[in-house]
């Protein structure tokens, strides 16, 4: 039964989770100089969810999808793995990963909107708020892109088109839940989801897996069994340790390590529209996510 606070195996997976998911922004860049991006994703994707089985399986959960529930498992996927990953690896390949990791983590503020269309939720002030440091974070981002010259900004879309299919899937899970064990669940949605990525990108794209250097085989292998497989696998511990809502609110560290680790690992040098965005975002999910206080 979840409670309201984390005992320390859950602080320590909230850590763990946390650098695992922010690192791999700037990850992810080094991926692609060798490894073409539906390559990458779709093979990832598919081994990932093979271990994430695995996790299922040894835990003794259930795997068999509830009848008449295929498609909406397969809507799920299409949200969740396809319009989420496809999106967000092109948005990342065209800025820089900080700036990736920031507009790919507005998904709680979307999340929230969309609840309100479509789970009848009430538009509080807070989500008001929320809504509107969301919206002027977007904003620095998308003018700091326009002022390069010459530039569009095509990767600022392309995050948000991610971060809104990111959205849409929790809202639709959360409106009809899937009666399965969230492991299992994850693991189906990442197989339906990666296979076609992967068969897309062998089709469409080429790899000289001889020439791929050491660091993107790092980054590979490191999407496969740490940023997939396990933080998945943590995340699902996690909001069975605690509401999802508490849990959620580790997605406030994420673009910061994404930030700071992009300026480790790729030498990237943000700008004061990359901070001020941070800190509006960070508010932004902070806002929106945070728990309410208790009435006495």
């Amino acid at each position: 039964m979840p409670t309201s606070r984390l005992p320390r195996a859950g602080l320590i997976l909230l850590a763990l989770l946390s650098l695992g998911w922010g690192f791999n922004w700037p990850i992810m860049k080094l991926v692609i100089t060798d490894i073409p991006r539906l390559i990458f994703r779709g093979d990832c994707i598919v081994l990932a969810s093979l271990g994430l089985f695995a996790i299922a399986h040894f835990s003794g959960q259930a795997m068999r999808v509830p009848a008449g529930r295929w498609p909406q498992l397969v809507g799920l996927a299409s949200c969740n793995i396809v319009g989420w990953n496809v999106f967000a690896i092109y948005g990342v390949s065209m800025l820089p990963s900080g700036r990736a990791a920031i507009l790919g983590y507005t998904m709680p503020v979307w999340s929230a909107l969309l609840s309100i269309w479509l789970l009848d939720e009430a538009l509080t002030r807070r989500r008001l708020l929320g809504l509107a440091l969301g919206m002027g974070g977007m904003a620095l981002l998308i003018g700091a892109e326009f002022e390069k010259l010459g530039s569009t900004p095509i990767g600022v879309t392309m995050m948000l088109i991610a971060a809104i299919f990111w959205a849409g899937g929790l809202v639709w899970y959360k409106r009809d839940p899937v009666p399965m064990p969230i492991t299992s669940l994850t693991a189906w949605q990442a197989l339906i989801g990666g296979i076609p990525i992967a068969i897309a990108g062998h089709s469409l794209e080429t790899v000289d897996w001889n020439a791929v250097g050491f660091w993107p085989w790092f980054g590979y292998w490191y999407n496969v069994f740490v940023a997939l497989t396990f933080c998945y696998w943590a995340w699902n511990k996690l909001v069975q340790m605690v509401p999802a809502s508490v849990s959620s609110l580790g997605s406030l560290i994420v673009p910061v390590v994404g930030v700071f680790s992009g300026m480790l690992v790729l030498g990237e040098t943000p700008y004061w529209q990359d901070f001020l965005a941070l800190l509006l975002v960070v508010g932004a999910i902070a806002t929106v996510l945070w728990p309410p206080r208790r009435q006495a």
